[in-house]
């Protein structure tokens, strides 16, 4: 049986607790920053409009209904078509995107 892609395993107490006392990563600082400001939002709204301007939502629409629906999980959608979208992601969509990450991080102390 497959974990779900939605739902990550839960933590034991042990891991929690070295979480608690080892230090944020660069990473996660950035995460939580783009998280409180209301930036990563915006970032994920930025990229819903960029992907249906360019054709990349009904692509991959095109795509999951030729794979068929008989006997497939959402799970199994999900990683079938993961490299395939990853991949179809238009570079000037990345490159603005990249860039709007880029100001943020410039205006925004860490």
């Amino acid at each position: 049986m497959r974990a779900s892609i939605k739902r990550p395993p839960t933590p034991d107490a042990e891991e929690e607790e070295e979480d608690q006392h080892r230090e944020a990563s660069l990473e996660e600082i950035i995460n939580i920053k783009l998280i409180e400001s209301g930036e990563k939002e915006r970032l994920k709204e930025l990229l819903r409009e960029r992907l249906n301007e360019c054709g990349w939502k009904d692509d991959m629409k095109s795509f999951t209904r030729k794979k068929g629906r008989n006997n497939v999980t959402v799970d199994d959608l999900v990683h079938l078509i993961t490299p395939k979208g990853r991949a179809a992601v238009p570079d000037s969509v990345k490159a603005e995107l990249l860039q709007r990450i880029r100001s943020f991080l410039h205006s925004t102390p860490l």
